[in-house]
């Protein structure tokens, strides 16, 4: 039945591309029949999104596929992890499809041959990769998902920027890759298989924990783990509209899949692994926080977010890598638990944030902040659907990101059960670390917030002043009709709505969650977080306790018992309008661009953590006072900027010693034969040397 249904999306998916290719938007259908293949790929969704449900509630099916690619045996394995993350990613792509169909269909959006071909390849890549049985299988189909990135980043290309960041994404994709494709090369070696089951055979040893460690760069490297973040920040931003939550929400997702799927293959891993891991997701979260923070474009906060939970789920991989490296199911369990629960609120409201924003953006025709402001009024939908999900980024109550960052927590508050120093103070500092995120998280979420949902529509531009933040100023106000269509409003309010209710029912999440990961850690281990029925502890007993659904009622009245106290107390006074002057920018009056802004909301950020964010800072003098004992101020201009690290330090370094030895080497190419005789020549020679050295 699961393979049925995976068929029958597969092949809708190959219709829709067909379509695409073939008539696309520029062919004779016109925009009507440009809308085929997104139709296809809700189709597809929603029959990969039932074959996760069917492949949890049955038994794990190994499918044999003969020598179909030429390249051993081709088999698919639709087990119970499969199900969980066909369930959570193709429940989140049905209504990501469905936003898809109503932004493709507006008459202001300019469609490109080739978009809607390399989201269906996302979808069957990501499908393919979670059913995979064999190695090549699993690579081809990790492949033809980062040809899926470079195919939607490359879309539509204005400029060369965005063609910069289309190839950034490529790259990174390839370095991932590559490094899969080695540890999975040393693991058939060492095992004689091909088959991904028969590799937990390979003892412990450096083979092992080489793969190991191979195997966590190359699938850390779709989530953004440090220092291999760099491509999220600028891939993101450069795909149009809701592809960019198809990059975040659902693909970059399969990343987590792999660690899962490699740690029940692999088993225990060494226990310096563990360390590297929960230091390194510690630093990832707090970089990618860090710079959300500062960030005056939404499409980059919303990206940076993206390596913020990356590294927030693997901190909790590590707590699970750590509980493996002792032995203490318990502690596995918990991690795992922490880790899958966070994937999943992640995956749905950065999908929420994405759809809508993308609807806000096209509305104001820029993703700069001060251009956004008031959009949440004009689009109260997408608005909702925006607040909804940065409320759950910020870890706040009552959402589905506050359950998740709060097992996070009590996952690393474990520490003391180990007796190993090293991996209690790592989980210590990433303990650390995480808690500082989480505050920051709040504060960034904050600032988007207030500018986007609640900020009002900018009203006045000075005559002849230059428009500082791409879009004109003063922005009309769009049709609210005009804000999505029924199938994309449908969508919106899937995705805000699943942020909250899943909240509420965490208890029947977690039993889901306990039936995919019975192959890693016994399903009744982690079900032992159910304290009760309604209430959630972390695995161990007796240590603490929450229960989120109680949250859905205690919280409704403590507000309604507030506001009717204050009402009360105050004689009606509380709900009558009071009228006082506007605090803007420390002085009354002041509107426009020179009012408070989302550069002066994130100033403190980033003086605050200078050394982190490499702030450098700028005075000019524009316009001296008049020296004639007049009291005029001095006029001058005041830039601050950031630098990311990792660019800057590892990157850029690398990028001048690549152009060095390409201009060293471009003076070999002399155009004579007898020339490059000669280096193969010595170079065949060395190689010779080389091999009776090692020998």
């Amino acid at each position: 039945m699961s393979a049925d249904l995976l068929l029958a999306g597969l092949a809708a998916a190959l219709l829709g591309g067909a379509t695409d290719l073939l008539a696309g938007p520029s062919g004779r259908g016109g925009r009507h029949l440009a809308l085929l293949p997104y139709a296809a790929a809700l189709v597809a969704s929603a029959c990969a999104f039932a074959a996760g449900v069917h492949a949890l509630s049955s038994a794990p099916r190994d499918i044999a596929l003969g020598h179909l690619f030429g390249v051993g045996r081709t088999s698919l394995r639709i087990g119970h992890l499969a199900g969980l993350f066909l369930t959570l990613l193709f429940g989140i792509a049905v209504a990501v499809s469905a936003c898809f169909i109503s932004w493709a269909r507006r008459p202001s959006t300019v469609l490109s041959r080739g978009l809607a071909s390399g989201y269906l390849l996302l979808l069957v890549s990501t499908a393919t990769v979670l059913v995979a049985g064999d190695t090549f299988t699993f690579l081809f189909a990790w492949e033809s998902l980062t040809l899926s990135f470079f195919l939607l980043t490359s879309s539509g290309r204005k400029d060369a920027r965005q063609a910069s960041a289309s190839w950034a994404t490529l790259g990174f994709g390839k370095i991932g890759g590559a490094a899969l494709l080695l540890g999975f090369l040393l693991l058939a070696g060492q095992s004689g298989h091909f088959t991904i089951a028969a590799w937990h055979q390979v003892p412990p040893g450096a083979l092992h924990s080489a793969a190991y460690v191979l195997i966590v760069i190359g699938f850390g490297a779709k989530f953004g783990l440090v220092p291999l973040q760099g491509w999220i920040p600028v891939g993101y931003p450069a795909a149009p509209g809701p592809a960019r939550a198809a990059m975040a929400g659902i693909a970059a997702n399969v990343g987590v899949y792999g660690l899962w799927r490699f740690l029940g293959v692999l088993g225990a891993p060494p226990a310096w692994l563990a360390v590297a891991v929960l230091l390194l997701g510690g630093l990832t979260a707090l970089l990618g926080i860090a710079f959300a923070g500062v960030q005056a474009n939404l499409s980059r906060v919303i990206a940076y977010s993206s390596v913020e939970n990356g590294g927030i789920i693997l901190t909790a991989y590590g707590v699970a890598l750590a509980g493996a490296s002792v032995g203490s199911v318990e502690l596995e369990a918990i991690g795992l638990l922490a880790a899958t629960l966070h994937t999943v609120a992640h995956a749905m409201a950065k999908s929420a944030l994405f759809t809508s924003s993308a609807n806000m953006e096209a509305a104001s025709g820029s993703d700069h902040l001060e251009a956004l402001r008031g959009s949440g009024r004009d689009l109260p939908l997408s608005g909702a659907t925006f607040a909804v999900g940065a409320i759950a980024l910020a870890a706040l109550p009552p959402t589905v990101g506050f359950v998740s960052e709060w097992f996070v927590f009590e996952a690393l508050m474990q520490q003391f059960r180990l007796h190993g120093l090293a991996i209690r103070l790592a989980m210590a500092g990433a303990g650390a670390m995480v808690a500082l995120t989480s505050g920051l998280a709040a504060l960034a979420f904050l600032r988007v917030i207030a500018f986007v949902v609640l900020g009002r529509r900018p009203v006045h531009h000075p005559p002849g002043a230059p428009d500082l933040y791409g879009a004109a100023s003063p922005r009309p106000a769009p049709e609210r009709s005009l804000e999505a269509g029924l199938l994309g409003r449908i969508g919106l309010a899937m995705l805000a709505v699943a942020c909250l209710a899943v909240a509420a029912l965490t208890p029947w999440e977690i039993r889901l969650i306990s039936t995919g990961l019975s192959s890693l850690v016994p399903g009744a281990t982690i079900r032992q977080a159910l304290a009760s029925p309604w209430v959630l502890q972390p695995i161990f007993p007796h240590f603490s306790i929450l229960s989120p659904s109680w949250l859905w009622i205690a919280m409704p009245l403590a507000f309604a018992l507030v506001a009717a106290a204050a009402a009360v107390l105050s004689q009606g006074r509380y709900f009558r309008p009071r009228r006082v002057p506007a605090w803007r920018s420390a002085t009354a009056g002041i509107a426009g661009p020179s009012s408070y802004s989302a550069f002066a909301f994130a100033n403190p950020l980033r003086n605050v953590l200078a050394n982190v964010l490499g702030t450098r800072r700028e005075v000019e003098l524009l316009e001296r006072p008049e020296a004639h004992g007049e009291d005029v101020a001095a006029h001058v201009e005041y830039r601050s900027r950031v630098i990311e690290p990792v660019e800057t330090w590892i990157y850029e370094p690398a990028r001048r010693a690549a152009l060095a030895t390409a201009r060293l080497v471009r003076r070999l190419q002399s155009g004579r034969l007898d020339a490059y005789v000669g280096y193969m020549a010595i170079t065949l020679v060395a190689l010779l040397a080389l091999v009776a050295a090692l020998r």
